[in-house]
């Protein structure tokens, strides 16, 4: 790619702020809700990431691409985003395992990204405002027009995007992580564990960790019944990230309530974690703009703080939980519910990501606790 020979690109949002930068990647039209991720290193990660589905990221990060693209990097089978935003951008990569241009795979998976512009201004525009819609293009260059065009575009409130990226069928996962990741003498366990995972957009890392720690994992769709799930006579449930609104993945919030009544160890990341509020019957509520990054602090019961992933833009309002429920996390930058357990039976779940793709490593016990609580299940 020749950065010299890009295309004219231009970005509106929703408030008709409007943004003039170069083209990369694909070229045409996309829509989606604008939102930003402060992480320095990942990026294949978080394109390839099902939770940001109908999104267009903005790298805080000033330059993209350095690295390349190497396919055991992806978190599912290519880009889930709408789009990406960049300052600058790396056409030829410095990386012995890249394969591939970061521009030449957005191309190729039909990906529209724009670089050049002010992403300092624009992140501090999101914070302000909060998220909002916006749109790409390199082909209707004038504002007006693609505003108008970008009023059509619904809200992230409201919908529901697992069934986009949620699998479309039952498999088992067997693929583990780097023999570097073991911290727990549970990661090889002799009795093997079955963890029935529902997949809401489901993080390739996530399964690998399970399967690190001696979890034989069955990845079920979204929409499969309470039944068929428990008739694998799991130790344990996992409910996966994803993304959309949790409130509007009704289908999962009532197979996830039926099953819940079978008290199997129940754990959830992310999308999973407001799905389990959601179950128990709190309530959630869209954040302004989200907390997306590397290095969000949380902590509360332990007394410690763990440096962690995030990407999500809805939390569970913390008035809204019964007493049978209790905080083990917030995130220590707004007091958010950033992890919650029951009181006695053996469900818990985080909105942030323990297995650290990209990120920290500090909550990878969350796997292992996980797996302590099914061989107590089981004993």
């Amino acid at each position: 790619m020749s950065l010299v020979k890009a295309k004219p690109a231009l970005l509106v949002l929703a408030d008709g702020t409007t943004y003039q930068g170069r083209s990369f990647g694909a070229t045409g039209t996309t829509f989606g809700e604008v939102v930003f991720n402060t992480g320095m290193t990942g990026y294949q990660e978080v394109l390839t990431d099902p939770s940001y589905r109908g999104q267009i990221v903005t790298f805080t990060y000033p330059e993209l691409g350095n690295t390349g693209v190497t396919p055991e990097d992806e978190e599912s089978a290519g880009p889930q985003v709408k789009g990406a935003i960049a300052r600058n951008i790396a056409p030829r990569p410095s990386n012995w395992r890249s394969t591939q241009a970061l521009p030449d795979y957005l191309k190729q998976h039909n990906v529209v990204g724009i670089y050049g512009i002010d992403t300092r201004d624009l992140t501090r525009r999101l914070r302000v405002s909060g998220s909002m819609n916006g749109a790409i293009s390199t082909e209707v260059l004038d504002p007006d027009e693609l505003l108008r065009q970008l009023q059509e575009t619904p809200s992230m409130e409201g919908q529901n995007l697992v069934k986009e990226v949620t699998t479309d069928k039952i498999y088992e996962w067997t693929e583990t992580t780097d023999s570097e990741w073991e911290f727990s003498d549970s990661a090889s366990t002799a009795e093997e564990l079955t963890v029935v995972a529902i997949d809401f957009g489901v993080k390739r890392n996530i399964l690998r960790r399970l399967a690190s720690y001696g979890c034989k994992v069955i990845v079920v769709p979204v929409d499969t019944s309470a039944e068929t799930i428990l008739s694998y006579n799991p130790d344990g449930i996992f409910l996966s990230n994803g993304p959309g609104d949790p409130a509007a993945v009704t289908e999962g919030v009532a197979t996830v309530s039926e099953i819940l009544k079978a008290e199997k160890p129940t754990f959830g990341i992310c999308m999973g974690h407001q799905i389990l509020g959601l179950s128990l019957g709190a309530e959630t509520f869209k954040l302004k703009f989200g907390h997306r990054g590397l290095n969000q602090p949380a902590g509360l019961k332990q007394k410690q703080i763990e440096i962690t992933s995030q990407n999500h833009g809805f939390a569970i309002t913390e008035d809204s939980m019964g007493e049978d429920i209790q905080i083990t996390h917030l995130n220590l930058n707004d007091r958010t519910v950033a992890g919650l357990e029951h009181k006695e039976l053996p469900f818990f779940s985080v909105q942030y990501h323990p297995e650290a793709s990209p990120g920290p490593h500090d909550a990878d016990y969350l796997f292992d606790k996980f797996v302590q609580s099914m061989k107590a299940n089981k004993a």
